[in-house]
């Protein structure tokens, strides 16, 4: 019984991270002097298979967000797709990366998943080639967002669908927000229109 409580209460506290902006997981040494990175070295595939260059968004602001089209997350794609329709004009992009690494939320094609983001959501920003996010096999871009040792901010575990990473006009992961947090959320627009929250 006593096991069961810790396990309620470990499960608890891991859901109630999603909710809120993430903070850096302390290191061991932190003043150890780092290579700080910016996105605008990595390319990646769209998710129709062409190039897309990283370098392409120099001077914008923008969220990066794993994706999934079988989540109980998933109808986060309309507020995604709003909030792109709104900022897009005002140097603001979303790039959408689908993942499948989340108890298997996005098993399809890639080719079935823009189908299903267009069908349902009218999604218009762009989105990547489906790609790993976590573990040994995790893409590069990934590596970048969730390791201080490349983004000079913290280290991050992608906790599940729907995380959201914020860099800034110089390519600079800025800030982290959870799963479960909207992105419509006050603190992600002001930060987009660069007011105080």
């Amino acid at each position: 019984m006593k096991s069961l409580i810790i396990l309620s209460s470990l499960f608890a506290l891991s859901c109630s991270k999603m909710n809120k902006e993430l903070t850096p997981e302390p290191t061991s040494n932190q003043t150890e002097i780092m290579n700080k990175e910016n996105i605008y070295q990595f390319k990646v595939k769209d998710i129709e298979g062409n190039d897309f260059d990283l370098a392409s968004l120099k001077g914008k602001k923008v969220m990066i967000v794993n994706t999934a089209s079988e989540c109980g997350l998933t109808p986060q794609f309309e507020q995604l797709q709003s909030l792109y329709s709104e900022f897009k004009n005002n140097n603001f992009v979303i790039i959408g990366f689908p993942t499948n690494d989340f108890m298997g939320q996005d098993p399809g094609s890639n080719q079935e998943i823009a189908a299903f983001c267009q069908k349902n959501y009218g999604v218009t920003f762009p989105m990547m080639e489906k790609i790993v996010v976590k573990g040994d096999d995790k893409n590069e871009v990934y590596k970048f967002l969730t390791e201080k040792s490349k983004n000079g901010l913290g280290d991050f575990d992608v906790e599940w669908n729907f995380q959201k990473f914020l860099i800034n006009e110089n390519g600079e992961l800025e800030r982290v927000f959870g799963p479960r947090i909207l992105p419509n959320d006050t603190e992600i627009k002001n930060w987009i229109k660069g007011t105080n929250s």
